[in-house]
């Protein structure tokens, strides 16, 4: 499927021109908006409008450097260079002030996110019919799934922040004190169900990069799965709700997959070409809503994409300018994958070349071509690799960006959250099922508690994973989940994020910091090990400018800070 341009120009036109509401509102300043909300919102056009206002603030999050960094420094990469930058190093090697300027600019995204959902909502709420009207009520369903996705990232990132339903229009109501996490996943819980009751299915003619039912039941599950997990509290405590609580979580978990087992649910699948293909047609920009339930998109004029370039593959660009459109640009590479996670994949696993890549690419400006590299001796330089330049379209607009989307949720990620929430509940065999139906796409080898030992404690590193207690089958399960959801998702932005709410990032860090190969006596590559504390670095500081300019906070950041 091809992007829809019209889409794009409109939705561009739409966030320059029609609603600035939240072009620069944070919850400390005030939006300045050209057009009354009763003077817009009047026709299902101009709905559609501002619900695609909100959408444009996406790419700005998740393909700008600044978002790139916030999932980084798990066991599976981290960023090259440890020189503090006051950006992506000191996130990811655990060395961040309230000063960073990247959690400052994402931090001000999500409240743009958020402030735009509200004024939509209550502008689609409000117009003539709307109570009879299905299509007003899918857009505020749109409206509520990016609402609800702005809360929930800004939960896990920062923890009890401030929050409101309501759109701000002046500097007092922007001031807010923190709302408790938990209230916060009420709203998000109740927005994400009525997602799921106003939108319909994905079929042939619908695209990724629009909410659908199948997008709001996935982040649903892994809003629950989250809410379930371990997570730190303001007292500096690390905390994970009580079991009845988290049964209560897993079997909603179970019942948003027994939903996409409906007829129209079942819509949703692995992609038919395979995994390698799958990423292939992610770099190409070709549109998969089979497997693809949500797309940040990256086709807005004036918008700026790093897949590929920032994290991807080493490119040089060509010397001659006269060649970009007919090679591929440059991708200068600021993140590594760990090297042993290569070794860690069976041999015939699809996913292992394309998730690590061990070469590079030299621009040869006598041959006015593309020289390719091997780089298997060199494991420092390894990289995440399933974004690169050599599966995109020849010729670019500009050697350092891409159009490559963002895909935040897909199914394979769907099936293993049912998979872990049936191992929670008592249901292992059940678990064991679905996990093995991702590696059967895959080509690896089915694993159940009776081959558990000769698949994943066969290296010397896996032997050493200690942490997550293996004595019975659940046990067994829940470490085979630990490898499977590396193998499957690494670099797509969860990994950090299951480690939190498993309670073992640390000890994930430490296991590979202490083990890898790109750390040696006289260089430490991978430093995160050493930096990160527990108590601290599972959420992110408060930035210095809203700790300053909102006296509701009353100056308290987070544990630690």
């Amino acid at each position: 499927m091809k992007r829809n341009n019209t889409l794009y120009t409109i939705c561009f036109l739409l966030a320059s021109m029609c609603i600035n509401t939240a072009c620069e509102d944070t919850l400390s300043e005030s939006p300045d908006s050209s057009y009354e909300r009763k003077d817009f919102f009047i026709t299902d056009k101009q709905a559609d409008m501002a619900v695609l206002g909100i959408y444009s603030v996406l790419p700005t999050i998740y393909g700008d450097k600044d978002g790139m960094a916030f999932p980084c420094s798990d066991d599976t990469y981290y960023a090259s260079g440890t020189n503090s930058d006051n950006t992506r190093r000191d996130i990811c090697h655990y060395t961040i002030r309230p000063a960073n300027t990247w959690v400052d600019a994402v931090w001000v995204g999500k409240y743009q996110q958020i402030n735009r959902a509200n004024y939509t909502i209550a502008g689609i709420e409000n117009m003539d019919g709307y109570s009879e009207s299905e299509v007003l009520q899918a857009f505020v369903a749109e409206a509520k799934f990016l609402r609800a996705q702005a809360a929930f990232d800004l939960v896990r990132y920062w923890g009890d922040v401030p929050f409101s339903t309501n759109y701000t229009t002046d500097y007092e109501a922007s001031y807010k004190p923190r709302t408790e996490r938990e209230e916060i996943y009420e709203q998000i819980i109740k927005d994400l169900d009525f997602a799921k009751e106003h939108l319909k299915w994905a079929n042939d003619s619908s695209s990724p990069e629009r909410a659908t039912q199948g997008s709001a039941r996935a982040l649903l599950m892994r809003v629950l799965l989250t809410r379930a997990g371990y997570s730190l509290q303001l007292d500096g405590k690390t905390t994970r709700p009580g079991e009845t609580l988290r049964t209560r979580y897993f079997n909603s978990v179970i019942s948003e997959w027994e939903a996409f087992q409906s007829e129209k649910g079942q819509y949703h699948g692995f992609y038919n070409g395979g995994y390698e293909e799958l990423f292939k047609s992610f770099s190409a920009g070709i549109l998969n809503n089979r497997e693809s339930l949500f797309e940040v998109s990256f086709y807005y004029p004036g918008t700026k994409g790093y897949w590929g370039t920032y994290i991807g593959i080493f490119a040089d660009a060509p010397a001659n300018s006269a060649d970009a459109n007919k090679v591929m640009g440059r991708a200068a590479v600021s993140y590594r994958a760990i090297p042993e996670w290569y070794e860690f994949y069976e041999a015939q696993d699809t996913r292992r070349d394309v998730a690590i890549g061990r070469h590079s690419w030299t621009w040869n400006k006598e041959t006015g071509m593309h020289e390719k590299t091997d780089l298997s001796k060199k494991k420092g330089n390894w990289t995440p690799a399933k974004w690169r330049r050599e599966w995109m379209p020849a010729g670019y607009k500009d050697p350092n960006y891409t159009d490559v989307n963002y895909c935040m949720l897909r199914y394979a990620d769907v099936v293993l959250m049912a998979a872990e929430a049936y191992n929670e509940t008592g249901n292992t065999a059940k678990a064991w099922e679905l996990l093995n139906s991702v590696r059967k796409r895959a080509g690896a080898t089915e694993i159940t508690a009776r081959n558990y030992k000769s698949l994943f404690k066969t290296h010397e590193l896996m032997k050493k994973l200690d942490f997550i207690d293996d004595n019975d089958d659940a046990g067994k399960f829940r470490t085979a989940l630990y490898w499977e959801r590396g193998f499957e998702l690494a670099f797509e932005g969860q990994r950090k994020f299951d480690l939190i709410r498993w309670g073992i990032l640390k000890e994930a860090l430490t296991l590979f910091g202490e083990n890898t190969a790109v750390n040696t006596s006289t260089n430490t590559a991978y430093p995160a090990y050493q930096n990160f504390k527990k108590g601290k670095h599972e959420l992110f500081p408060i930035p210095e400018d809203e700790l300053q300019i909102n006296g509701k906070l009353e100056g308290v950041n987070n544990p630690g800070y």
